[in-house]
C-alpha cells in the first residue's frame, strides 16, 4: 500500500465515522501503516483541506481524530437539523464542572460544595456517558469516586483533561469542602425567608463551582460553535 492510498482510506474512514477514531483504530485497519505515519498523513490531509478552502478540517480529540465542520458554518448545519442545542445547563453543568475540575470526587463531597442533594443529577450525568464510577475512597463507608470518560471529552471538544479552561481564581486552597458559599442565603428572622447574605468584599475569590461551571460552559459553548446543535460530523 503506497502512502497516497494509505491518505485516502484515512479520509474514508475519518468521514464515515460518528466519533474519533484513535490511531490505534486505524493501526488496526491499516496494518501496513506506521502509527508514526497516520498522524503525519492527517497533517497532510489538513494542509489540502486549508489550501483548497474545505469547510471542514481533521479534529484530535478524545484520543482520537473526527472529521468536523468549521465553526463559520454552524448556522446553516443548525439550520439542517433543525433541533434545539443540546446544551447541559444549571444543576447539571454545576455538578459536571465540580467533578471534572475535582475527580476523583464522592458525592459527598460534590453535594457539600453544591449545598443540595445530586443523586438526580449524577444518574443523568452516567446516562449521558459523561461520567462514571472510578473505584471506592478509603474511608468510613467507602463511598464512590466519580470522574469524567472519554465521552465527556467528545462532547467538550477537548484532546484530554489538560485543555480544561484554567480557572484563574480557581486554586486547591479554594476548595475546602466545609467552605461556605461566597453569597449563602440566611433566614431573616423577621420576615421567616430566605435571604442572601451581603455580598462577598470586593478582591474576593470567585466562588469556586461557578468559576468551574462558568469555565465548562465556555468550553461547550466552542464546541457547538464547532458542529452546530450537536456532534455534527461529516457523514450527519
Amino acid at each position: 500500500m503506497d502512502r497516497d492510498q494509505a491518505k485516502r482510506i484515512i479520509e474514508a474512514l475519518l468521514f464515515v465515522s460518528d466519533k474519533p477514531v484513535s490511531i490505534d483504530t486505524l493501526r488496526e485497519v491499516l496494518k501496513e501503516v506506521e502509527p508514526t505515519d497516520i498522524r503525519a498523513i492527517t497533517e497532510e490531509l489538513n494542509g489540502e483541506y486549508a489550501s483548497s478552502g474545505r469547510s471542514f478540517s481533521i479534529k484530535e480529540i478524545a484520543g482520537g481524530f473526527q472529521m468536523l465542520t468549521d465553526p463559520v458554518y454552524s448556522k446553516w448545519v443548525a439550520e439542517l437539523y433543525k433541533r434545539p442545542a443540546d446544551k447541559l445547563r444549571g444543576p447539571g453543568l454545576e455538578t459536571l464542572a465540580i467533578i471534572a475540575y475535582k475527580q476523583p470526587i464522592t458525592r459527598g463531597e460534590i453535594e457539600a460544595i453544591r449545598g443540595v442533594n445530586v443523586d438526580g443529577v449524577l444518574r443523568t450525568l452516567e446516562e449521558r456517558e459523561l461520567i462514571r464510577t472510578r473505584g471506592r475512597l478509603e474511608a468510613l463507608g467507602r463511598p464512590i469516586l466519580y470522574g469524567t470518560t472519554t465521552e465527556f471529552l467528545q462532547y467538550f471538544g477537548l484532546k484530554s483533561l489538560d485543555e480544561l479552561p484554567k480557572l484563574k481564581e480557581f486554586s486547591e486552597s479554594d476548595l475546602d469542602f466545609v467552605r461556605e458559599k461566597a453569597r449563602a442565603e440566611i433566614v431573616n428572622t423577621e420576615t421567616g425567608k430566605l435571604e442572601p447574605q451581603n455580598a462577598a468584599p470586593q478582591g474576593a475569590p470567585v466562588h469556586e463551582p461557578a468559576a468551574a461551571e462558568n469555565a465548562l460552559n465556555n468550553s461547550q459553548t466552542n464546541k457547538e460553535n464547532v458542529n452546530g446543535p450537536e456532534e455534527t460530523t461529516q457523514n450527519g
